[in-house]
């Protein structure tokens, strides 16, 4: 693939857009930022669980044996 042309006129870019069927808008911005903290306290231990674990569902032994 290889650009062939600019087009920087944009009147004729949004009817491009608009024929080929493709949004003639931008998509809107989400605001930066992570989770809050009331959504990451952890009411259980006092802390911050950011990434909380599920429990096994089976017996896992870590234990290295040689």
């Amino acid at each position: 693939m290889r650009i062939i042309a600019f087009i920087t006129d944009a009147p004729n870019a949004r009817t491009i857009l608009a024929h080929l069927g493709e949004p003639t808008a931008p998509p809107r911005v989400a605001p930066a930022g992570g989770p809050t903290l009331s959504d990451t306290r952890s009411t259980k231990t006092g802390g911050f669980d950011l990434h909380p674990q599920p429990p096994l569902e089976y017996e896992f032994d870590q234990r290295i044996t040689w």
